[in-house]
């Protein structure tokens, strides 16, 4: 349902995104990514590293790293997609926003609500 491809709008390393390998509905759960936590108080370990910017808030006391495809989604103001964490099975969950195309990179909004426009922590000074 989904792949890794080179993607437009990515300028790290690597220009990686996910995308859509067939049409997925709106309200279609596309990914579940299996979580790795961490208490916050580690995370001035990761800031060390090249995670930090792929680290997720996972409850009030703790951070996460995501398995899968997970920390691969890029940003977008307008998401086609949005995810919701499954405490109970310790996933974050991938939904369809919209209707997404076959062949059609797959946005989250990395401040957790789609409508929420606040300024990134990469473009703050």
């Amino acid at each position: 349902m989904i792949e890794i491809k080179t993607s437009e709008v990515s300028d790290g390393e690597f220009n990686r995104g996910v995308f859509a390998t067939c049409d997925i509905k709106k309200g279609v759960l596309f990914h579940e990514a299996p979580v790795i936590s961490y208490p916050n108080d580690e995370h001035p370990h990761i800031e060390k590293t090249l995670l930090a910017d792929y680290a997720f808030e996972y409850g009030i006391n703790h951070s996460a790293i995501l398995l899968g495809y997970g920390m691969l989604f890029n940003h977008s103001y307008e998401p086609n997609a949005e995810y919701e964490i499954n405490f109970d099975n310790h996933t974050f969950d991938f939904y369809a926003y919209t209707d997404i195309k076959a062949g059609q990179e797959i946005f989250i909004n990395y401040n957790g609500d789609v409508d929420n426009e606040d300024p990134l922590w990469f473009n703050q000074d």
